[in-house]
């Protein structure tokens, strides 16, 4: 391996100005979205479109939004069904799949525990409150029709901030091909999209932070073309007591943090199936993780409480530690 490759390495994906290409970049859903594109008269407006599905799902998509279509279907739990706009049903019956395919350990469902876990007040909650909320946790509880959707218990409430970001990238990959365009790189937060080659003509190269150091250290890097890759890990979003830290994602058979994996990284053509599929293998702990990435049909490489890094065969590793 050569310094300039680890060099490149250590930019954890976000390339400096290549010749011929631009970057445009803005916040939405919480965070930064960017897309690079060949420096062409298009590239603006083009781009102008991507942010603007990013805000359409943003909309479609947050649950705490009031009037919001998933906000509306939340209020109505235990009652009839609500009309919803078609892509978010389409954007239900995908989470409702991978729910399914994972075995619950992806459920958006899982809503009806985030009041418990509130991670601006560092509270621990009881594993009464806990257990008392488990229930509600069932994808199997909720129904979506051809124009309408309902969850059937009272309390029941549905969250897509697991897949939102990869069903946005989907969407927005889907806009630029449309386009005719061939090459080009999407990022979300920790998950992007990459499409075709970089400005050099290889493939996008895309690091994997090591969860047990900053953000500019990486374990590997790998190389991607015409797929997406998403990274969940401990250090995402996270408060501690008595030096144990509680970690935003849930393994939702016990209600409490998954633990065992502190990272998880998949890659899959399918950028929403990989935003829910790099949380399905971090609830499924260090001994379901090799099944859980069979079972999605996803590449995977996830780091174990001992910092032992573990990946499916498949996995376009550049470079790793």
């Amino acid at each position: 391996m050569t310094l300039p490759w680890l060099a490149f390495a250590l930019a954890l994906a976000l390339p400096t100005a290549l010749a011929g290409s631009r970057e445009f970049a803005t916040e939405a859903m919480h965070t930064r979205v960017s897309v690079r594109l060949p420096d062409d008269a298009e590239a603006p407006l083009h781009a102008a479109e991507v942010f603007a599905i990013f805000r359409a799902v943003e909309a479609e998509a947050n649950e705490w939004q009031e009037g919001s279509p998933l906000a509306k279907l939340n209020a109505a739990a235990g009652g009839d069904p609500v009309p919803l706009p078609a892509h978010t049903l389409a954007l239900l019956r995908r989470g409702l799949a991978i729910s399914e395919a994972s075995g619950g350990k992806f459920d958006i469902t899982w809503a009806a525990l985030w009041g418990l876990w509130d991670f601006h007040a560092a509270r621990v909650p009881t594993a009464a409150e806990v257990a008392d909320r488990l229930p509600l946790v069932d994808y199997r509880q909720l129904e979506v029709g051809d124009t309408a959707a309902r969850l059937r218990r009272w309390g029941m409430k549905v969250g897509l901030g697991g897949i939102a970001k990869g069903w946005a990238l989907d969407r927005a990959q889907a806009l630029l091909r449309g386009h005719g365009r061939e090459n080009f790189l999407l990022r979300a937060g920790g998950q992007v999209y990459a499409a075709g080659h970089n400005d050099e003509g290889e493939p996008w190269r895309v690091g994997v932070r090591d969860p047990d150091q900053g953000p500019d250290e990486s374990i590997a890097v790998l190389a991607v073309s015409d797929r997406s890759v998403s990274t969940s890990g401990v250090y995402e979003r996270y408060f501690e007591v008595d030096a144990v830290r509680y970690h935003h994602v849930l393994d939702l058979a016990t209600g409490f943090p998954a633990r065992g994996v502190r990272a998880a990284t998949v890659v899959s053509a399918d950028a929403t199936l990989a935003d829910a599929a790099s949380t399905a293998i971090m609830a499924a702990g260090p001994d379901g993780a090799a099944a859980m990435a069979r079972a999605l049909s996803v590449e995977a490489l996830w780091v174990v409480d001992d910092g032992t890094v573990f990946q499916t065969a498949g996995v376009p590793v550049g470079w790793r530690r």
